[in-house]
Formats: structure tokens, sequence, C-alpha cells
């Protein structure tokens, strides 16, 4: 991969003005422990991360010195999640994404209330949603598979294909071409490594889904940026189990433009939407022109994001709080020891 320069790994004018004198710019492609894998026009490179492996996100471009990734330039685009668990912190997917690739089947996986989330996540992340239907070879027709996907928003972008078909698979290939990154997520077993290997070239294990429940087995462990055949980057990401929102109030603003207009039109700024006068969302149920399922998915996104985020910036604040106290008392503990 010597044979690459800034511009086909991604580079652009809006990172080259983050760099600092001295540092050379590299590209995140694998994330482990304590080590980081990074793509340049010399070849890849393992560096370490000070800062630690969990501030960067493949895709990301950082600023190398040392042998260390000293700085990581604000990505243009990123996609972010609750990290799985009880705890509430935040996880980075991925880094500099054009279009994030919602995978999904045409069977049992194929959940509309679940691709809003993701195409949430997406508007949220800058990046272009494009929900791919696999297995459309294993039902007569997918066109209502792809209604319901187009159904969710304007933007969504959404198309049925074989992925074990590479001539089929290759219409993905305008949103993996030269300068541009696709990233992959979805559950286990709906294809994505399949569409990894179409698209890169690449060999990676698959497995199949088990037939009670249509639900896959993991096999992309990790995540990782690979070059695609059509000269553009591909992200693959392991399946999620779980899928929890946060600060991704913008993507759902925007994902349910309808719903938030008319919540601006209600009388009373703090309109539960419920018995109020003049609450303009209760008229439109009313005049069946707002789907109530759509209201309560609505309310239910809303309501994980705001209590996520919530909880995750009082996280953030206890942290830099103890951070103080801990530095203060060392402090204190130098000046009496030099006394």
């Amino acid at each position: 991969m010597t044979d690459l320069t800034l511009s086909d790994l991604g580079w652009s004018d809006h990172f080259a003005r983050q760099l600092e004198e001295g540092d050379a710019p590299a590209r995140i492609a694998e994330i482990h422990r304590t080590i980081l894998v990074a793509l340049t026009p010399e070849g890849p490179v393992k560096i370490g991360a000070p800062s630690g492996a969990g501030s960067f996100a493949v895709g990301d471009w950082v600023g190398m010195r040392d042998g260390q990734a000293r700085m990581r330039l604000a990505p243009r685009s990123q996609i972010a999640r609750k990290a799985a668990g009880h705890t509430v912190s935040r996880q980075l997917v991925a880094a500099n994404v054009d279009s994030l690739g919602i995978v999904t089947s045409c069977n049992d996986d194929f959940n509309p209330a679940r691709l809003e989330r993701y195409v949430a996540l997406a508007m949220a992340g800058d990046c272009l949603p494009l929900v791919i239907l696999t297995k459309s070879d294993m039902v007569e027709d997918p066109e209502p598979y792809l209604a319901q996907a187009r159904a969710i928003s304007p933007l969504v972008v959404a198309l049925a294909l074989n992925a074990r078909d590479l001539e089929d698979a290759a219409r993905l290939e305008p949103w993996c071409g030269p300068g541009q990154t696709l990233a992959l997520v979805g559950s286990s077993g709906v294809g994505k490594t399949t569409l990894q290997n179409a698209l890169t070239g690449g060999a990676e294990a698959t497995a199949g889904i088990r037939e009670d429940d249509a639900k896959g087995r993991h096999t992309t462990t990790y995540r990782a940026l690979r070059r695609c055949r059509a000269g553009g980057w591909l992200i693959d990401t392991p399946g999620m189990r779980e899928l929890q929102l946060t600060d991704t109030a913008e993507g759902i603003e925007e994902l349910f433009d309808d719903v938030t207009a008319l919540v601006s039109e209600c009388r009373f700024s703090d309109c539960a939407h419920d018995t109020e006068p003049g609450c303009a969302v209760r008229a439109a149920l009313d005049a069946g022109d707002l789907d109530p399922d759509r209201l309560a998915r609505w309310r239910k996104l809303e309501a994980e994001d705001r209590h996520n985020s919530e909880t995750l910036a009082e996280g953030r604040a206890r942290g830099k709080s103890f951070t103080k106290r801990i530095k203060t008392i060392q402090r204190g503990a130098r000046r009496r020891k030099g006394g």
C-alpha cells in the first residue's frame, strides 16, 4: 500500500489547516488496546496513543510524531453511540465517513424502528444514510422492504441487493469510490462481511444465520479501514446487539422534522402534548395528520438521547472535578515537601 498519496487516503485542506508543524499526517486503520495502526503514503505504521486508544476512531486523521499519535485532527464527520452496558459512556464508532451503510436483510431482521435509530445516528454524524437491504434474492419482491426504508426520511437512499453476487454488490461503488469512505453497520449475520469481501477483494470469514430467528453470528470482531476496489475506503464494524443514542439531538430533530415542527407551534413551550390547550401535536393526532406510533417513537428516542446525554455530561463534570482535586492535593504535597 506504499503507492498511496495523502489525497488517496482522504486528506484535505480541512485537516491540513489543523496539522501542527513537525507532525506527520496519518489515518487510523485499526485500533487495539494500546496501539493504533495507521496508514501513511510510506505504508502502514504502528503508533502509540498517549491519550488512550479510546480517544480515537477508525477513519480518524492524527498528527503523528516520534511514533505517537500526538493529536486527533477534528473530523469532518463521526459516528458515535452510547457504549453497550450499564455504564453511560460515549463510544466512537468511525470518523470521516461520507456514507453510513445501514445493512439489514429481507427477513425477520428488518425493523423500521431500529432503522430509524441508525438514520438518526447518521444524520447527527453528518453522514448520508444509505440503507442496504441484503438477501433480496431470498424473497419474491424486495420492494415492500424498500418502500418502508425510504419512508423513514426523504434523505434515505435505499437499495436491495444480493451481497454474494459481485456484480450486484458493485452497485455500492459510487459510495466508496476515490475520496469516499463508506462505513457498514447493522446486526450480525446480515451480510456486512460478505459485502466487505465483494467491495475490497478480501476473503474474511463469514457465518450464516440461525434459521429459527434470522439472527446471525459475529464474524467481524474489530473495526478496520480497508481499501476498496473502486478506489475509496470501507469501514466494517462488528454487529451491534444494542444501539442506544447519545448526543444525537440534531439527528433526531432532522429525522422527525414533521413532529418537531408541530411542537414549535404549541402554545406552551413546556407542552407535554397530552391534554394542554393549544397543543398542535394533539390537534394533528385528532385530525389524523400524525401517526400516533410515529409520535411514540419520537418520544422514546428523544427521551433516551436526553437522558444519556445528560448522564454523560454529569459524568464528565464529576471526572473533571475529581481530576482537579487530585491536582490540588498533589500541588499541596509538593509545596510541603519543598518547605
